[in-house]
């Protein structure tokens, strides 16, 4: 069964960055789309970022295109270290808007399809972890 493990969380002032991580220890996530939502108290887990895999031309995609909410575009970035195994996802120019618990989750399919797919349809999710952005 995959693992997936978030990491890189904190507590940042707005404006801060953190880079969050998202290993698979025992599993080759090269051939998956990666996604990173998020949960604040009160809300649904919502979409954030995705990044394609090589699977993806296998099904019309490309690998590693990425794609983002609207609302984190041209402050987070998705990328991916196939050596090391792990997905990141950077965060530049926090807002207090995302704080919240961020999650990743992988699937056989490109990354334009995670941003539409309810969360829910996800099998396998990390434990999560905490942002907090605040003054």
């Amino acid at each position: 069964q995959v693992h997936l493990v978030e990491s890189g969380g904190g507590l940042v002032q707005p404006g801060g960055s953190l880079r969050l991580s998202c290993a698979a220890p025992g599993f080759t996530l090269d051939y998956s789309a990666v996604g990173w939502f998020r949960q604040s108290p009160g809300k649904e887990r919502e979409f954030v970022a995705a990044i394609s895999g090589a699977g993806a031309a296998a099904i019309g995609g490309t690998g590693s295109d990425a794609y983002y909410v609207d609302s984190v575009k041209g402050r987070f970035t998705i990328s991916r270290d196939n050596a090391n195994n792990t997905v990141y996802l950077q965060l530049n120019n926090l807002k207090a808007e995302d704080t919240a618990i961020y999650y990743c989750t992988r699937s056989l399919t490109t990354a334009r399809d995670m941003a539409i797919i309810p969360p829910a349809v996800f099998e396998t999710w990390g434990q999560g972890t905490q942002v907090t952005v605040s003054s």
